[in-house]
């Protein structure tokens, strides 16, 4: 992976901060700022595809700002969505890029809008729930990124930004847009310890995650209460998904020689789950007193941290503003001077 590389990823500030989303996302964003040009963004236009309040919207986007630079994400490298709106005007541009067909195949379009009406809504179902992968291209490719970090349910939209730039670029007769790559993390998906066979998510309910700022009775009880054996889905000799989660667990919190220790214990037939949970539970502990212990820190001046976001926003403002005269031009549309 080139240095050279712009790397754009963002989050949408719904429901807590899970280990699900830190260790699919956020420890992974953590290493690459240190060596690469990152950018990471609170995508608060996403957040309105499903039900929400105004009021609830702005408290969680601040919220996960400051989670994010509690967690090790410097605040250079963080920008909220609306304050750079250039993103939603290429979207625009670009939905005239998009096909209709290639919207209708969208895999997460079809699971979101059938929890709507589970999430009380009453079965509407927003458009912007039905274009916003092409928000998310328009995300990508204003910052001309050419890697993108993703969970493996994000592909198809990743597939489709790539189809996209194309499609522009074809139009152009040049490679304006860099053909974004993904790049995966280790832990590629975790799952909930009540419920191994789906995936960890706030809109499940609190016994479906594990909050990174929970305190540590809190933590241990729920992976002291993690699913093991389920008697169903393992083949005979296969470990089950439970178990296999709380390994990824282990692994994931960087407890490398217990980790080893206990694969061993597990293969030659004498593992208790008991320790197993024990060594989860003290990794995530260890992390979360970290990152809790840095959030209380930086409450302390909530109003620097906010004028700190919002100065970001402003300086990376400036390479999209950049990216959409480029494109207005080369679409025949006008540039208000700057």
């Amino acid at each position: 992976m080139s240095k050279n590389n712009t790397i754009l990823s963002g989050i949408q500030p719904t429901g807590k901060l899970h280990f699900g989303r830190y260790f699919g996302a956020v420890e992974n964003w953590k290493r690459l700022q240190e060596d690469y040009d990152c950018l990471y963004m609170v995508v608060n236009y996403h957040a309105m595809t499903m039900p929400f309040t105004g009021k609830k919207l702005a408290e969680e986007s601040w919220n996960l700002c400051f989670n994010l630079m509690a967690c090790g994400i410097k605040p250079e490298n963080i920008f909220i969505q609306s304050l750079v709106p250039e993103h939603t005007e290429l979207n625009w541009i670009l939905n005239c890029f998009t096909s209709y067909g290639q919207l209708t195949r969208m895999t997460q379009f079809k699971d979101k809008s059938s929890r709507n009406e589970e999430l009380g809504d009453q079965g509407f179902i927003s458009g912007g729930l039905f274009t916003y992968p092409v928000l998310q291209a328009a995300d990508i490719l204003i910052y001309k990124a050419g890697i993108v970090p993703v969970g493996k349910d994000q592909e198809q939209h990743l597939e489709l930004s790539r189809n996209i730039a194309q499609r522009f670029n074809n139009f152009a007769g040049k490679e304006f847009f860099p053909i974004p790559e993904g790049l995966y993390t280790k832990v590629k998906k975790v799952m909930s310890t009540a419920d191994p066979n789906r995936k960890m998510s706030a809109s499940l309910g609190d016994k479906h995650n594990i909050d990174v700022f929970a305190d540590e009775k809190r933590i241990r009880k729920q992976i002291g209460s993690a699913v093991t054996d389920s008697g169903t889905g393992a083949d005979a000799g296969a470990m089950s998904v439970g178990v296999a989660n709380l390994f990824s667990l282990l692994e994931a919190s960087g407890r490398a020689d217990a980790h080893a220790s206990l694969l061993l214990d597990y293969e030659a037939g004498s593992l208790k789950y008991a320790d197993l949970k024990h060594e989860v539970a003290n990794g995530l502990v260890a992390i979360s007193s970290e990152i809790r212990e840095n959030l209380e820190e930086l409450k302390k001046d909530r109003k620097a941290v906010k004028n700190q976001i919002k100065q970001s926003s402003f300086e990376i403002r400036k390479r999209a503003q950049a990216t959409l005269k480029e494109v207005k031009d080369i679409c025949g549309l006008m540039n208000v001077r700057m």
